[in-house]
């Protein structure tokens, strides 16, 4: 039973921050080939600059960072961003934080909570840049609420980066990145805060973006090597999977290429990922039994930072409009016929991958 979204507050945005899509059968937006190689997909209408969106349970609404004049202003210029809900047909969003700056984020199973980043506590700290590693917020906090922004609970207290949180399936655990003297480690804690664990323990990796797998017990996630970074770029990126105990560490994918931001598919075998292909980047689907992959996106522009629906029929990511970063918007991908639903669903196997080595 999921819960009913009647949100508190009420958000309209000035027309500067409004953007259409071709509206289809009763307004609604209309899936288009924009590409013969590309699944059809639209753009969603009357939302800001929103580059990482994550599914509720209903497949239908999404959570992300936007930018918003509220918001403390990025440290090289421009709005920041505050966490928002909305629906992937742009008719209903609302705003969950309302002050600092905050980072990604992700719904509870139960659809009744959700969990976030924010330096909304530590505004008297230096903004740093979360697109920087060697400057990430060290302010940024994690914190849960309900949908409205209600019932607010800070559940770090640490002065650290720590942000690419998600939640487990089944709600019992959080995964999370931590970056202390510079180094990122995954992290566990319970859905209350408690119980926090270390997952990976390097000196020569840095580990971030983790998501449980369907089986609440393995996280998907990307690290880099400490040598490549700042000397290659993109910064090449390797996939990965482990036990949430720190144990069964696995390869996934073995080019230099920079293999990004991993997300699970609900059938629990195939993922959705960035890959830099020459001048651009773009979506790939992988396969954790084959280590196959499939290339989602065509485009001149820039593709990032994609996750699946629950019910395997959709995909969001973010486009840019815009030169490099420029302009990212949120765009809706029908991925049903990818077969990758939970109706399809297969157990997870540990010997999937290669097991994990420094080569």
């Amino acid at each position: 039973m999921t819960a009913s979204f009647r949100p508190a507050v009420s958000v309209v945005f000035a027309a500067s921050l409004v953007f259409a899509a071709a509206p289809g059968e009763a307004g609604k937006p209309e899936f288009e080939q924009l590409d013969s190689r590309e699944l059809p997909s639209y753009l969603v209408p009357n939302i800001p600059v929103a580059a990482e969106a994550y599914w509720a349970p209903d497949s239908r609404h999404l959570i992300a960072q936007t930018h918003d004049p509220d918001a403390i202003p990025y440290n090289r210029g421009g709005e920041g961003n505050l966490t928002y809900i909305f629906t992937d047909d742009g008719e209903e969003i609302w705003r969950v934080n309302d002050r600092g700056q905050d980072g990604c984020s992700y719904f509870f199973p139960d659809q009744k909570r959700v969990v976030w980043t924010s330096v909304r506590d530590n505004m008297d700290m230096p903004i740093g840049d979360w697109t920087d590693p060697a400057n990430y917020p060290q302010g940024a906090e994690l914190y849960s609420s309900d949908l409205d922004g209600g019932n607010i609970q800070r559940l770090t207290d640490n002065d650290v980066y720590e942000a690419e949180v998600s939640v487990s399936p089944d709600g019992e655990w959080i995964a999370f990145g931590r970056q202390i003297d510079g180094n990122m480690d995954i992290w566990v804690m319970r859905s209350d805060g408690t119980d926090e664990r270390q997952v990976t323990k390097t000196a020569d990796w840095h580990e971030g973006a983790p998501f449980f797998m369907q089986d609440n017990e393995h996280i998907i996630f990307r690290a880099w090597r400490d040598e490549d970074f700042g000397d290659v770029k993109p910064t090449p990126m390797t996939i990965f999977t482990i036990r949430k105990d720190g144990t069964n560490w696995r390869r996934h994918t073995f080019d230099r290429s920079m293999n990004w931001h991993p997300h699970p598919a609900p059938d629990g075998r195939h993922y959705v990922y960035v890959k830099a292909m020459d001048h651009n980047w773009e979506i790939f689907l992988g396969d954790l039994a084959t280590g196959e992959q499939k290339r989602l996106t065509f485009s001149n522009k820039l593709n990032i930072l994609a996750s699946v629906s629950p019910d395997g029929k959709k995909m969001n990511w973010g486009r840019a409009t815009g030169r490099g970063f420029g302009g990212i918007r949120t765009r809706i991908m029908d991925v049903s016929s990818l077969d990758i639903g939970p109706e399809h669903a297969v157990p997870y196997d540990p010997a999937w991958g290669e097991p994990m080595s420094s080569d």
